[in-house]
C-alpha cells in the first residue's frame, strides 16, 4: 500500500472490499502524481485518487469531484465513480489509450475534440459554479511572498474587482482539457480523466482555456471553433469569438497564478519558465 495506506485501505473497504479481500497491491500510474493508483482484480479495475496538501492549496476537493463524476455517469464522457471515503476517490478504470501527438492533433483537426466538448457542454449543471476570484486569491496566498512585487498586488486586486465576463452560455465545464487528460477509445471517440478544476461555468470560458493553456495557432482556433459551433444549437460564431476574446485575460491570469503556486511548493524552476510568457503579457517583472 502507499504512505496513505490507512486512508486508502479505509476506502477500499467502503466503496471496493473485495480489493480488500484479494490483498490487491496498488500501482502508482504513470503520468499522474503520486497520489493516484491502480488496483485490479476479478471484476474490478480502478483508479484510487488521493489528495496532498498541495492538492488542497490548489483548490482540488475530490469529494467535489465525485460528485460532479456521478453527474456524468454512464456519458462515456468521464471515468465512472465508484465512492469516495476517507479522502480518496475511487473511479473505474477507462480503457483507451491517452492521446500522443498524433493523436491529439488528429482529435484537433477532425473535430473530435470539438463534439466531445459539444457533448460535455449540453449536459446538465453539476451544482458546483466556478469562481475564478476564489481560486486567485487562494493561489495568491500559495505563491511566493518573495516574487509579490507592487504591481502584480496591484494586478490582482484589480482582478478581485472586476466584474467577470458575462456568460454566453452556463455549462458544465472539464476546464483541464489537454493532450494528457484526452483518452483515445477503441470505437474512435474521446473521453476526458482528470476532472479535478471542473464545475459550471461559461462555454466560453472553457474555449478560451483551450486555446490558451495549450498555445493553440490561430487557424487551429478557429477550426475548432467552427466544428464546435455547428454541434451547438443556437451560438452564434461571432458572439462566441467575442466572448472568448474577453475570457482570455482571465484564463491567463488563472494559468500565472497557477504556475506561481507550484513554484511555491515544488521549487521547480520549470514553473518560472512557464510564468515569464504570462508575467509578460500582464507587463510584470520577472
Amino acid at each position: 500500500m502507499p504512505r496513505t495506506e490507512p486512508g486508502l485501505r479505509s476506502a477500499l473497504a467502503h466503496c471496493l472490499p473485495s480489493a480488500l479481500a484479494k490483498t490487491v497491491e496498488p500501482q502508482p500510474v504513470s503520468g499522474l502524481t503520486g497520489e493516484s493508483w491502480r488496483l485490479q482484480g476479478a471484476g474490478f479495475d480502478v483508479l484510487a485518487r488521493g489528495a496532498s496538501g498541495q492538492k488542497t492549496q490548489l483548490g482540488v476537493s475530490r469529494r467535489r469531484e465525485f460528485r460532479l463524476l456521478r453527474v456524468l455517469n454512464s456519458s462515456g464522457l468521464a471515468p465512472r465513480p465508484r465512492g469516495f471515503s476517507d479522502g480518496w476517490l475511487l473511479v473505474d478504470w477507462l480503457p483507451g489509450e491517452p492521446a500522443d501527438v498524433q493523436g491529439w492533433q488528429h482529435a484537433l483537426a477532425a473535430g473530435t475534440l470539438a463534439a466531445t466538448l459539444a457533448t460535455l457542454h449540453q449536459h446538465r449543471l453539476s451544482g458546483y459554479p466556478l469562481d475564478l476570484q476564489a481560486r486567485y486569491a487562494r493561489y495568491w496566498h500559495s505563491s511566493d511572498p518573495a516574487r509579490r512585487s507592487p504591481a502584480w498586488l496591484a494586478l490582482q486586486r484589480q482582478f478581485l474587482r472586476r466584474r467577470p465576463p458575462a456568460a454566453l452560455r452556463q455549462a458544465l465545464l472539464h476546464m483541464d482539457v489537454h493532450q494528457g487528460n484526452v483518452l483515445c477509445q477503441a470505437d474512435g471517440s474521446l473521453a476526458l480523466i482528470d476532472w479535478e478544476y471542473a464545475g459550471d461555468g461559461d462555454v466560453a470560458l472553457e474555449l478560451a482555456a483551450l486555446f490558451c493553456g495549450n498555445a493553440l495557432p490561430v487557424a487551429t482556433c478557429e477550426r475548432v471553433l467552427a466544428d464546435y459551433v455547428r454541434q451547438m444549437p443556437g451560438l452564434e460564431r461571432e458572439r462566441l469569438r467575442r466572448h472568448i476574446d474577453a475570457w482570455i485575460p482571465w484564463v491567463n491570469y488563472l494559468m500565472l497564478l497557477w504556475y506561481e503556486t507550484r513554484w511555491h511548493q515544488s521549487g521547480n524552476r520549470d514553473f518560472i519558465a512557464l510564468a515569464a510568457p504570462l508575467r509578460r503579457f500582464f507587463h510584470l517583472p520577472g
